[in-house]
């Protein structure tokens, strides 16, 4: 399609002008373009990745182009990226042309934006930030602008017939009903006006109270509701590689009028240890940390780990929010109120049963989550399904490249399915007195596999390890039916899931094993299945079964 564009649409990062635009040409029946998707397809990389390579003036210079092209090409409805109307040939380009400017205030870009590192230029301290490029960009687009259009508290739908009205261009189409995710952006792209969370209740036992698991992307804006009133100081723990997160948290906290701390902690399973708990705790006491103020802890599993039992250690209990940034963290670490540390004679054997305030499981974390990183977080996800919800597992199975990638069509189901089977566990049993044991399918010999290993395996090719053990053990035990045993393989196998280990340190192995928390005085206990959704426990196994179950996993 040729000729001057019908309509334009500017304003800044996540006011939703992806999401209006394709309802906009559905509704005047033209084609959409972006000028941010054209630019991706041309350099075969995401936004944020040139703007790291290249650095911002280069991208601005790629965006230049892309605009002077899409304006001369394209007669429907055209979006530019956020900073496109920084150029001064740009802006003289668009003075003939309709434009409307979409726009939004300081606390709905940041419930939006959240935590998506796929903004380059909202990396630290979201409100700051926004603040500072509306300052720099609104008489930009007031300059260009035909009509300004405000977003807040609008559905996409409404927005979309508002600059119908400011434009007067008529509709040939009704407004559609759009589902949750049909045509939505990928996250380099702008992000609907409003997004669909789910919230997972975990039942109080044991004295404790019930909260909530909210899971979604940009969920940021909820974490003050979560943190509450009563808290003067916050203390954002967060391992070195979220160093930008942390601070950025921190900073947006402290602009909120909390006084904030950020405590860096090593990376994975090197935080763990004692030694980094009373580093914690000195970060607390030098703070002023009360009993009423409130603990962050922002990462993967190991350190939402840490932070809740510096929570439940620091005053004998302060309140604590988990902000998991893996797969692994938001499936289990960060949901039951397990919280621990590891010793030289194994994984997490100084702990607290020590629930959260909340979590919030924001899904854009994950768009920039390494590939194997991702995929061991999936052994926790596959575990959930062998042990209760086998949806999980037939998911998986109907294409499992998809699902070794956020971007997958299934990612928030999978993960909210696997939350749910959690949450149904520990809201029956929080301190592991019962059915809660059934949560360490695979976890025996996994634990002894990352302890032999220094910890430096990730937790769910250990774990991928143990379930396919713990598979070979209930079908030599008479308990698992070949076809349920032998589906732990192809299922686990399929996401580029471990299943061997090391034949020759099975000694060693068995040695772990003895003083794992489940096992009780001398006697050796295992989680294994009866059948598929069928856990159980399985005492003091024949020490030949478990060499021959082993024999099926060592190489």
């Amino acid at each position: 399609m040729s000729g001057a564009p019908a309509v334009v649409l500017v304003g800044p990062m996540g006011v939703g002008k992806s999401t209006v635009g394709r309802l906009l040409a559905d509704r005047l029946g033209l084609a959409y373009r972006d000028t941010d998707d054209d630019i991706v397809a041309e350099q075969g990389r995401a936004i944020s990745e040139i703007f790291v390579d290249e650095g911002e003036d280069a991208f601005r210079a790629l965006e230049k182009e892309a605009v002077r092209r899409a304006v001369a090409e394209h007669g429907g409805v055209l979006a530019l990226g956020g900073g496109a109307v920084l150029d001064a040939d740009t802006r003289a380009l668009l003075a003939p042309l309709p434009v409307v400017c979409l726009s939004m205030d300081v606390e709905e870009a940041v419930r939006r934006t959240g935590l998506n590192v796929a903004r380059p230029l909202l990396a630290v301290n979201p409100r700051k930030q926004w603040r500072e490029l509306m300052e720099a960009r609104r008489h930009l687009y007031e300059e260009v602008a035909t009509a300004v259009v405000a977003t807040d508290g609008r559905t996409p739908e409404e927005v979309t017939g508002a600059v119908l009205d400011a434009v007067g261009l008529k509709d040939v189409a009704a407004p559609k009903t759009v589902s949750p995710g049909a045509g939505a952006p990928d996250s380099g792209q702008e992000n609907a006006m409003t997004q669909q969370v789910t919230r997972i209740r975990i039942g109080g036992t044991d004295g404790t109270d019930p909260y909530d698991v909210l899971v979604g992307r940009q969920l940021l804006g909820e974490l003050a509701g979560l943190i509450g009133e009563q808290a003067q100081r916050v203390a954002v723990i967060h391992p070195e590689a979220l160093a930008e997160t942390g601070d950025a948290l921190r900073a947006d906290l402290a602009g909120q009028g909390y006084e904030a701390v950020a405590i860096q902690v090593p990376n994975a399973e090197e935080a763990k240890t004692a030694e980094v708990a009373a580093y914690c705790w000195k970060a607390l006491g030098q703070s002023g940390f009360t009993r009423s103020d409130v603990i962050v802890g922002v990462g993967g599993g190991a350190t939402t780990d840490l932070a809740g039992f510096v929570a439940a250690t620091w005053l004998r209990g302060v309140r604590w929010v988990a902000v998991p940034t893996t797969v692994l963290a938001m499936v289990d670490a960060a949901v039951g109120g397990k919280t621990g540390i590891n010793t030289a004679e194994g994984k997490n054997l100084v702990g607290a049963f020590h629930p959260p305030a909340g979590v919030l499981c924001d899904l854009a974390a994950l768009d920039s989550l390494p590939v194997n990183d991702y995929v061991s977080g999936l052994a926790e996800v596959i575990k959930a399904g062998f042990i209760a919800d086998p949806v999980i597992l037939d998911l998986i199975e109907s294409d499992p490249q998809a699902a070794r990638t956020p971007a997958g069509p299934h990612t928030a189901e999978l993960i909210e399915r696997s939350i749910r089977v959690k949450a149904e566990v520990v809201s029956a049993d929080l301190k592991e007195s019962g059915l809660r044991e059934i949560l360490n399918y695979g976890h025996t010999l996994g634990h002894a596999i990352e302890k032999n290993e220094r910890y430096k395996w990730r937790h769910g090719a250990a774990v991928a390890v143990g379930m396919h053990f713990a598979a070979e053990l209930g079908r030599l035990a008479g308990r698992l039916d070949d076809a349920t045993a032998d589906r732990h393989r192809t299922v686990l196998e399929s996401v580029g899931l471990p299943l061997h280990y090391r034949h020759d340190q099975w000694p060693k192995l068995l040695e772990t094993m003895k003083v794992d928390k489940k096992s009780r005085g001398n006697l050796l206990r295992f989680i294994v299945l009866d059948g598929l959704a069928r856990p159980t426990v399985l005492e003091g196994p024949d020490p030949a079964v478990l060499l021959a179950a082993y024999g099926e996993v060592g190489e």
